[in-house]
């Protein structure tokens, strides 16, 4: 038997089973661990009858965590409904015999708790986390299309109540101890710094108190309506309406959590687990699920940056600068700040200084407004922030942002600046959107210490930062970067510079298709609802709106100097380049803005487009039409991309387009939802567009030679996920 988990008894009667898995930096409930574990509960059972045992302890013998949950290539394993069921119920099994221990069982909770972690200490009788910042509870099993399959959907309810359960087990999210206390999850948060000694008192004291202690006594509004038919029955169905209207249904997972909890609730615990065991095999056999734990591996293997930069050392990045303080320089700002990492803010006139300092302050002060922090920490971590006109305080830098406005020659100034008042280890890294690393480069007289570090608007929600390698970019550069991304949370994507680098470089395409509709007849919203239809967080007319039309006209320019007339800019957005519409900033684009109302699509949009324009629309495309074209032209330009060598693996498009675009993530991305279609489909629908509508469907070369092979691109370009 495994030696992990471990049974201890001191003389207080305290006996602990402790995790500490030697092999891994978190711990993780594989199959050997839970026959240990229960091979363990039965020694501590015995030992609790001969009256050994007095109280259980749970705890973890890292500093890095709890329970991060169960094993996720177990879980990938599974083979089909049954085998799903099965292994759900040899988990709950296992939790059935915790929660029916004879003595007081408490959960020490010092680190991340995820998943089957916070599964088991749910079946636990008591719980008591740590104040550390790294402890955090959740139930992130609906990100990957299942439900938390070991209890979780059934205990939860039970112990904080229907409203409460339901916002973490449809989310996924995670909570800190604060909060988790006040849902009433834990009894206790305990000081980091005492928090064994703490946990060893808080065991003992649990003697003393009956079995339905742990459970928070809500507020009677809340008793009547979550247990109550009628209130729960209204409860389950605004929430359900919420899942349909943030999903479109298109996700079981949430769907399916609901029902369990609506026909768990009024039966027994056991009857309760059979209903969710039978619902996590369900979820298991989904193409959801299949894709969802797809996308999690690459995320997980994008943060890796031994695996990102193979063989290059990162260094570290305590200190930063910003230069250019306006949404995205604040915002970035912000971010570091709120990471711990010390920001000096520049900028070349007082009122853009001020400005990037308030837009800081407004992100800060939201978060505390949702209790992401206390009012204190939010002022700690905004006076990490420091703005000014001047150089002070670069010296110190371990990595500046360039931020300012996107033109080049402006951009080449700062960078001969930024190298004159940096030192020599200071990385420099530019956050444009569309213009040459490597024409930047030529300004440094060391550009192996110069990169892009492309923040996606708004920095402190997009998860996606694209690391976009020069010619000369070290390996060194390019790993600091890197880790620095993963140090603020968010999933980088290491690509090699490029018109448009990777994102804007498919989305171009994307963008000015639409525009192509817009030509062809085809009304606004049809064009958007088909887009959001199939996925997408808006349609690509909206997108246009939210960018700014305006910026959108300039990386359209862009993309047209690199690559010529496949991507010339549609005849109706040009049209609009005469006209006064730059979209949501000035309430005015392909829709109408208003305070407090939703955007409307404006039909004088047409008339402007057909006023500069000659002849009549054709017959308008219908759906079908619309959706093959704005989706095979981001598929054929992704394969130029994969064969100009920008990445060099599908799973990289995938992640940068689902990360950076919010391409959906149930079709487990652009890549994987083509190979879903043999290759010669692909080249038959491109050669049908080419032939109907423009050559800029002209299949891509490399489309056409997976078809002769009968290739896919994840088959060609593999990313061992």
């Amino acid at each position: 038997m495994p030696d992990n988990p471990q049974l201890t008894i001191d003389a207080k009667g305290i006996g602990r089973i402790t995790f500490d898995d030697p092999d891994r930096t978190l711990n993780v409930l594989d199959e050997p661990v839970m026959a240990a574990l229960e091979a363990r509960l039965a020694e501590a059972g015995e030992a609790a009858a001969a009256g050994r045992i007095r109280v259980l302890v749970f705890e973890s013998g890292k500093a890095s965590g709890f329970l991060a949950g169960a094993d996720i290539d177990a879980i990938a394993d599974l083979q089909g409904p049954d085998d799903g069921a099965a292994k759900a119920k040899a988990g709950q099994d296992i939790y059935m015999s915790l929660e029916a221990f004879p003595t007081p069982t408490v959960a020490a909770i010092d680190g991340v708790c995820l998943g089957g972690g916070l599964e088991l200490a749910l079946a636990c009788r008591f719980r008591i986390c740590s104040d550390d910042p790294k402890t955090t509870l959740g139930l992130p099993e609906v990100q990957l299309g299942l439900l938390p399959g070991w209890g979780g959907t059934t205990r939860l309810p039970r112990l904080i109540g229907l409203q409460a359960a339901l916002d973490l087990l449809l989310t996924g999210r995670s909570i800190e101890p604060e909060k988790a206390r006040r849902i009433g999850l834990i009894s206790e948060v305990a000081p980091k710094a005492v928090f064994r000694e703490r946990v060893d008192a808080f065991a003992l004291e649990t003697l003393d108190l009956p079995k339905g202690a742990s459970r928070k006594r809500r507020p009677w509004l809340r008793r009547l309506v979550e247990d109550t038919l009628p209130g729960r029955t209204a409860v389950l169905a605004a929430a359900r309406r919420n899942v349909l209207e943030r999903t479109g249904g298109r996700y079981p997972a949430p769907l399916k959590i609901l029902d369990v909890v609506k026909r768990g609730a009024s039966r027994s615990v056991p009857d309760a687990l059979a209903i969710e065991a039978r619902a996590f095999g369900q979820l298991v056999a989904t193409p959801t699920h299949a894709n969802l734990l797809h996308l999690f591996r690459l995320r997980e293997e994008a943060r890796k940056t031994d695996r990102a930069v193979p063989g290059a050392q990162p260094d570290t990045v305590d200190r930063i600068g910003v230069v250019g303080a306006g949404i995205m320089g604040g915002g970035i700002a912000q971010l570091a700040a709120f990471r711990e990492v010390e920001v000096r803010l520049k900028d070349i006139r007082d009122e853009a200084v001020v400005g990037g300092l308030k837009h800081a302050r407004r992100l800060f002060d939201r978060a505390v407004e949702r209790r992401k922090l206390s009012s204190s920490e939010g002022d700690r971590r905004m006076a990490l922030i420091r703005g000014g006109l001047d150089w002070h305080g670069f010296r110190a830098a371990d990595l500046v942002v360039e931020a300012v406005v996107e033109r080049i020659d402006v951009k080449k100034a700062v960078l001969r600046d930024l190298e004159d008042q940096t030192e020599a280890r200071c990385v420099l890294a530019t956050n444009t959107s569309s213009l040459s690393v490597d024409e930047m480069a030529t300004a440094l007289s060391d550009p192996s210490r110069f990169c892009g570090m492309h923040f996606f608007n708004p920095v402190h929600r997009m998860p996606l930062v694209e690391v976009v390698r020069g010619t000369h970019t070290s390996d060194e550069t390019a790993a600091t970067v890197h880790a620095f991304a993963v140090a603020l949370g968010k999933v980088p994507v290491v690509c090699n510079d490029g018109p448009g680098f990777l994102v804007n470089r498919i989305l171009g395409p994307y963008l000015n298709e639409a525009g192509h509709l817009l030509s062809d007849g085809a009304p606004i919203e049809a064009i958007d609802q088909v887009a959001t239809d199939f996925g997408m967080p808006m349609g690509p007319l909206r997108l246009m709106d939210e960018v700014g039309l305006d910026i959108a006209r300039h990386a359209g320019a862009t993309l047209y100097r690199a690559f010529g007339e496949r991507m010339r800019p549609a005849s109706s957005l040009v049209a609009l380049e005469q006209t006064e519409r730059l979209g949501r900033k000035n309430a005015l684009g392909f829709y109408r803005y208003a305070e407090g109302t939703d955007p409307t699509p404006d039909p004088a949009v047409l008339a402007e487009i057909w006023s500069g324009l000659d002849g009549d629309p054709a017959e308008a495309p219908d759906s079908a039409d619309i959706r093959e074209r704005l989706v095979l032209a981001m598929v054929n330009e992704a394969a130029r991309v994969l064969s100009d060598g920008i990445v060099a693996t599908a799973a990289a498009v995938d992640l940068a387009m689902i990360m950076g675009t919010g391409f959906p993530a149930f079709r487990g991305g652009l890549l994987r939802f083509a190979d879903a279609h043999h290759p010669r489909r692909l080249v038959d629908m491109l050669d049908d567009l080419a032939e109907r509508v423009g050559v800029r469907f002209t299949p891509a070369p490399l489309i056409r030679d997976l078809a002769d092979d009968d290739e896919g691109f994840y088959d060609r370009f593999a990313s061992g996920a």
